[in-house]
């Protein structure tokens, strides 16, 4: 099961994140929890400066416009 955390304040981009995420996830059947961190000091503490941010296990593997769907494939 991956823990993925999406880091934003909630814009546009950010919902189309969280929207993608859960769309890639369904069809590959992956296991997720899924949270959405719109708290800026929080956001701010893993590095990421330019939002949506992903985390997956703990990992910064996005920052910065909504990811590619064969991006958001190869986390799982």
């Amino acid at each position: 099961m991956k823990n993925i955390k999406v880091l934003g304040t909630g814009c546009a981009n950010c919902r189309a994140t969280v929207a993608l995420i859960e769309a890639v996830a369904r069809k590959r059947g992956a296991e997720i929890v899924l949270e959405k961190v719109e708290d800026l000091p929080a956001i701010m503490r893993y590095g990421v400066m330019s939002t949506p941010g992903v985390v997956v296990d703990g990992k910064v593997v996005h920052a910065g416009g909504v990811p590619s769907s064969e991006k958001v494939e190869a986390w799982f």
